[in-house]
């Protein structure tokens, strides 16, 4: 395959940001395309994005004006919006294309195989860090630095020509990643932690420092992440009550005052990822006859709290 000259990110939420500023610092703004319709295109261009204090000088692209495909595409956008961004893409995508994408849960890299085959998919999981966004202003803190500890990988049985053309032209660049044994594990241990901090920070609208201490959003958080490890466990994925401590341990360690994602949405009265994270929780229980209570709850509750925005 060739060599990777130009990266198009889709989706400037806070990861998308972070991504996109730091593509930008190492490779220079003509090779990293900030791509979006043209309303939105227009809107960052007017309006910036600003990244820790400072506005980023990004190349915001018109994706409907580029007519080559690129040789990265990064996906960062909600899950909800991750079809529509497919479909705006879609013509970037040619045969020697890598496709990321660092949105959470497990669901994400299966509906890019499905979009593009599985060749080209490199499956990803980002984490370790705290992030706020507020309207077009982003703040990072890592939780372990550095930020945005990506992890790489593709599964069992799927080519790894692109993961191995991707992480070469990182060390080029001096750009971090990690290479887990096995990426699915590593994209469940992650869920784990998500399902248990991100949807009990949003029902009980806490903060970190309320995840911190013994407590009902605590506890709910642990009894979260343990049904996961069930249904892990019985989608043939080894999770064990190593990876709750884990990322209790992660949790433990973020600034008391930040908070997860969904507790910014929950905020804003945005629709959260609630699909991603108990309801993908919830569908794969039901398939393997797994009783998971907290996470029938806080679904229900997060619906609730979103039919009253």
């Amino acid at each position: 395959m060739k060599d990777i000259k130009t990266i198009g990110i889709i989706g400037l939420g806070a990861l998308g940001t972070m991504y996109a500023t730091l593509l930008t610092q190492s490779l220079g703004k003509e090779r990293i395309l900030v791509l979006a319709d043209r309303e939105r295109t227009e809107r960052y261009r007017r309006d910036g994005m600003w990244y820790n204090g400072e506005r980023c000088d990004l190349n915001y692209t018109d994706a409907a004006s580029v007519k080559e495909p690129v040789d990265v595409l990064l996906f960062a956008v909600k899950y909800t919006g991750l079809p529509d961004a497919i479909e705006t893409c879609r013509h970037l995508v040619g045969p020697e294309t890598t496709l990321i994408s660092i949105l959470n849960g497990i669901s994400s890299e299966e509906l890019l195989v499905d979009a593009f085959g599985p060749d080209g998919v490199v499956w990803c999981m980002v984490g370790k860090m705290a992030a706020l966004k507020e309207g077009n202003r982003v703040t990072m803190t890592p939780i372990v630095p550095p930020a945005g500890e990506m992890n790489l990988g593709v599964p069992a049985g799927h080519s790894d020509a692109h993961l191995r053309r991707l992480t070469a032209f990182f060390d080029v660049i001096g750009f971090r990643y990690l290479l887990p044994e096995d990426i699915r594990t590593t994209m469940w241990s992650k869920l784990l932690c998500n399902v248990g901090c991100n949807q009990a920070a949003m029902v009980y609208q806490c903060d970190y420092s309320g995840l911190q201490s013994p407590g009902p959003a605590r506890e709910t958080m642990l009894a979260a992440m343990r049904e996961v490890l069930a249904v892990g466990n019985a989608e043939g994925v080894p999770l064990s009550e190593a990876d709750v401590a884990l990322w209790t341990d992660v949790v433990d360690n973020a600034q008391p005052h930040s908070e997860p994602s969904m507790r910014q949405d929950g905020k804003a009265h945005r629709k959260s990822e609630v699909e991603l994270f108990s309801g993908t929780i919830r569908r794969l229980a039901q398939k393997h006859g797994i009783p998971v209570p907290v996470n029938d709850w806080l679904y229900q509750r997060i619906q609730e709290m979103e039919s009253a925005y």
